[in-house]
């Protein structure tokens, strides 16, 4: 599948990005805060994410080796993406395939 432009956001809508993505790698991790939750993750080059709406109603959860912002709304709740580090320092941009539109 390759790469198309998504938007996406939180439940309520105070969240709202637009990311260029493949989703033809997605997966659903099986750590401990994904897999309660029910995350499908994406990944992109951080400069292919683009936050267009809510920078202000986010907040942010680090667990475990916090290396990842999971970034989730103060209103909702939801976790739309996350921003982290590859392991050679490149930024990159996690997001919850299931806060895509459509």
């Amino acid at each position: 599948m390759p790469e198309s432009r998504y938007s996406g956001g939180c439940h309520c809508g105070a969240v709202r990005y637009e990311v260029d993505i493949d989703l033809a790698g997605a997966i659903e991790c099986n750590c401990s805060l994904c897999s309660k939750r029910g995350f499908i993750w994406s990944f992109t080059p951080a400069d292919k994410f683009t936050l267009t709406d809510g920078a202000q109603a986010t907040r942010t959860y680090k667990f475990n080796k916090h290396v990842i912002d999971h970034r989730f709304c103060e209103t909702c709740g939801v976790e739309a993406y996350a921003l982290g580090s590859m392991p050679d320092g490149s930024r990159v941009a996690a997001i919850n395939v299931r806060c895509l539109d459509g």
